[in-house]
């Protein structure tokens, strides 16, 4: 593990390399605790580079044990080889040559599942960001690409298979027991995109035939016996690649396309070239075993790396400074697969949920970077959801400002210009502008720029003059390291809507560019007049969220109950609801807090269920809709001085309210709510399921009883139903006798299924209040925990830390400081995990002075300890200090 403080990398120091990379093969001599890796790179000095530079390779934790040029042993002389780089002098000045590089290295003891590693009999590699280095010396950065060949040698009867990037060249025995396997990847890629998997697994076999005719061999391998499970991703896989093409005119390029889907990976899914290594949990699914959300994040999942094979592998980063070019682009890809798979304003409210609970916390506190960020220490740190999530609403937002036509043209001449190279996201605006004509500089700020923007709107109504003024002012906090901001270009979808439910169309407006109902906010202040109105209007901003924009804008109850029933859009429906909620919300924890009676608003409640008993609106989007916002939401619209405990307390109390009012639609709601006929994974069976599940739900605090949700869990034929009645059993009467008795009988109807019992973990775990610190305490001595498992870690302590605020964030601090000694556990194995689940604390200046202090000591404990992992150094130094 590496222990240095880290060296800043500053994007303004970038530069070509000296040394060009034109082949790359590669001998594995696979062995669990002595792999033994040849390989052979083939370099020419780069024009114009100093004729005496050395070339300087990248290395982690690595050992030299053989170094050829051209085929000679090289002097010790002539290179300084360490565990981190190996240096090469005196090399010729143009001719091309050849480095055989020697390396031995320990799959078995490699923790870290970076670089090759084996774990349940299986070798698996995880190369990016910097895993190459693990391996052998490279020149392990996004801009090196060279095609590569791949020799694989291991024993036959542990590993009958044998899979590396590319298109299979053959393979044949190879000595007593053993056998080899060729494989050659013709499209050049960055040592990021390189993949090994070797071990013994089942497989799922298909065909596709693209849009030219070629048919492409599908396969998805996993643990024998699971073969079944992985029936609903290769259906998801088929589904994109037929999208992609229609969408998106892109073509898969390979013979063979392959995902293994293993148990102990540190991400979601790696899209590496025509290999993808999965995490289990987004490839295996079964009505008994997956819930709705497992189904859409498989769907979601597969698609994003599938789409990646364009946007992330033909084309590539120059530098890892231009990260949301391939991720945020292809997440905006994936979600638009997805909306067209499922309810387009549904998955709009998830991903603007996703973005807030978790985006926008970030871009307000001491992580807060840009999209583009022009300095890192660790780059695993920064595949945050400002990368992705933000990174993919500014690929919308050029969507928004060019139209589908024009966003399509500016994609097709990205695709054109720059296949197989290496870009920036300059590169990537360029296509645009060129194709529309349009200036995108003062857009392009959203790239460069951290932080929220603040957009506060007011409007005023001239009877006489038939004229709405709409006043606009934005301004985006300071973040570290970016005091001042400019003002941004941002894109604002608005309508008006009169007395009767109708929309207003002006006959003019002055004061900004308004085209295809998106208002064009450029200036720190605008005012904009719309001419032409003949009553006074309703205003709705922010439609669809067309900009990733906090929103001050004070609206009347009536208002919005107003946009709540009438608006087109139903993202905005939604929103108009929630804007209602949360001024209640803010007022229950305030109340709380001071130990003041909680009332909630009349107008909010009754156009809530009267949304619920809509007959006229999907189920889903109703789900949605009585899904009130979250405590972690609550407390960022509070800002600060939060204490979890009021949080918790205030919105309990008003769900105690609606479901009392609206306990007889609830009732119904969960009486005809039902599918017929065996279960589907289908956007119109998941729709029905949430919004019973949700009635569920309230009834539990109108009727105050375990009953309901007892019988429930009893009854549930699916995973979907069984786990949302065990949340409700563990999170609203945790101590009955009901409750105990359904999580046992969860526990021993599903100790063998690792990704079931993961969510019995992570429903415990989340379980709200101060003695949950104890019961999480005792789960990680149950048999079923195993700390070396991501997903294990990540379902208990991750879930206790992101999603408990009054379990984690107890007043005694205990949470704080348990967090703290599980962060320096983690990181002596695995540090990569323990980053990604101490951000968790990247909030802790938001809360009360007691509450803050003791988080504050907790992070200190970390930052002081003698030996800490690059990661996690890097996140509580940035924790402490924003």
């Amino acid at each position: 593990m590496r222990t240095d403080t880290g060296q800043v990398i500053h994007l303004a120091d970038y530069r070509p390399t000296d040394f060009v990379l034109e082949r790359v093969d590669l001998t594995f001599e696979l062995d669990p605790t002595e792999t033994k890796v040849e390989a052979r790179l083939i370099f020419h000095r780069r024009p114009g580079a100093d004729p005496a530079a050395p070339i300087v390779l990248d290395g982690d934790e690595l050992t030299l044990s053989g170094l050829l040029l051209d085929q000679v042993e090289l002097d010790p002389s002539r290179y300084d080889a360490t565990a981190e780089s190996l240096t090469v002098r005196d090399l010729p000045e143009s001719a091309p040559f050849e480095l055989t590089i020697t390396t031995v290295i320990n799959p078995e003891a490699n923790t870290q599942l970076m670089g090759l590693y084996r774990t349940g009999g299986i070798y698996c590699t995880q190369c990016e960001a910097e895993g190459f280095r693990r391996i052998t010396y490279f020149p392990d950065r996004p801009d090196v690409l060279a095609p590569f060949t791949v020799n694989i040698i291991a024993d036959k009867d542990a590993n009958p298979l044998l899979l590396s990037n590319g298109n299979f060249l053959g393979g044949a025995g190879y000595g007593p027991g053993k056998h080899f396997a060729a494989w050659f990847d013709p499209h050049p890629k960055p040592s990021y995109l390189f993949a090994l998997v070797a071990g013994d697994l089942g497989v799922v076999e298909d065909t596709f035939t693209t849009m030219s005719g070629r048919e492409v061999v599908l396969k998805i391998y996993v643990e024998h016996g699971k073969e079944p499970r992985a029936a609903y991703a290769m259906d998801a896989l088929k589904r994109s690649m037929k999208w992609d093409e229609e969408r998106f005119g892109r073509e898969y390029d390979l013979d063979i396309f392959m995902i293994v889907a293993v148990s102990d990976f540190n991400m979601g899914a790696m899209e590496n070239k025509g290999l993808n290594v999965f995490n289990d949990k987004y490839v295996l699914a079964d009505p008994e075993l997956a819930t709705d959300a497992d189904y859409a994040n498989i769907e979601t999942i597969i698609a994003h790396e599938y789409f990646h094979n364009w946007t992330g592998n033909r084309i590539t980063c120059r530098d890892w400074f231009q990260l949301c070019l391939k991720e945020g682009l292809t997440v905006y890809r994936d979600h638009e697969f997805s909306s067209d798979q499922r309810s387009r304003p549904v998955k709009r409210i998830a991903e603007v949920r996703h973005l807030k609970s978790e985006q926008f916390p970030e871009d307000g506190g001491p992580l807060a970077h840009p999209v583009r960020p022009t300095t890192y220490r660790e780059i695993n740190n920064f595949y945050t959801t400002t990368v992705y999530e933000k990174g993919s609403e500014v690929t919308r937002m050029i969507a928004t400002l060019l139209g589908k036509d024009g966003f399509k043209k500016g994609m097709d001449l990205y695709f054109d210009r720059h296949d197989g190279q290496a870009v920036t996201i300059e590169d990537f605006v360029k296509c645009f502008e060129d194709t529309s004509g349009r200036d995108l500089t003062q857009f392009s700020l959203w790239y460069h720029q951290a932080g929220t923007p603040l957009v506060t709107a007011s409007g005023s109504y001239d009877a006489a003059a038939g004229s709405f003024t709409l006043s606009l002012e934005q301004m985006t906090p300071a973040t570290p390291g970016q005091p001042s901001k400019e003002p941004m270009h941002i894109p604002l979808s608005l309508a008006l809507f009169g007395e009767n439910g109708g929309k207003l169309e002006p006959s003019s407006v002055d004061g900004a560019e308004y085209a295809g109902e998106v208002l064009h906010l450029t200036g720190r202040t605008q005012t904009v007049v719309f001419h032409g109105i003949g009553s006074r209007p309703v205003v709705s901003i922010n439609r669809s969220f067309s900009a990733p924009i906090n929103l001050h804008f004070d609206q009347s109850p009536a208002d919005l109950a107003h946009l709540a029933r009438h608006e087109t859009d139903h993202f905005a429906r939604w929103q108009a609801l929630t804007d209602l909620a949360l001024p209640n919300l803010l007022k229950a924890a305030r109340d709380a807090r001071e130990g003041k009676p909680v009332v909630c608003e009349a107008t909010f409640v009754e156009t809530l269920i009267a949304a619920a008993a809509d007959d006229s609106l999907e189920p889903a989007f109703r789900a949605q809709a009585l899904a009130l916002p979250s405590e972690s939401d609550i407390a960022r619209e509070l800002g600060g001085n939060n204490d979890p405990d009021a949080i918790h307390a205030g919105r309990q109390a008003i769900l105690k309210q609606i479901a009392d009012a609206g306990k007889d639609v609830f009732a119904g709601l969960y009486a005809a709510m039902t599918t017929s006929g065996d279960f589907s994974p289908d956007a119109k069976s998941a729709g029905l399921r949430a919004l019973r599940n949700t009635a569920l739900t309230y009834l539990s605090h109108a009727e105050q009883t375990p009953a309901r949700a007892k019988a429930a869990f009893d009854a549930a034929n699916n995973m979907t139903d069984l786990s949302h009645a065990l949340t409700i059993l563990a999170h609203r009467f945790p101590d009955s006798a009901e409750t105990s008795e359904a999580l046992a009988g969860f526990r021993d109807r599903f100790a063998e299924n690792a990704l079931v019992i993961d969510k019995w973990f992570a429903i415990q775990a989340g379980i709200p209040g101060a003695k949950t610190l104890e019961r999480v305490r005792t789960l990680m001595d149950d048999p079923l925990f195993k700390r070396t498992n991501p997903n294990r870690m990540r379902s208990l302590v991750g879930t206790f830390a992101f999603a408990n605020p009054t379990g984690f964030g107890r007043a005694d601090g205990e949470g704080y400081r348990f967090l703290a000694r599980q962060i320096l556990d983690i990181d002596e194995r695995n540090p990569q995990l323990a980053a990604r689940i101490l951000t968790s604390m990247r909030s802790w200046r938001s809360l009360e002075p007691a509450r803050a202090e003791l988080a504050r000591a907790a992070l200190t404990e970390i930052e002081q300890a003698a030996a800490l992992s690059t990661d996690v150094r890097d996140i509580v130094e940035r924790t402490l200090k924003g």
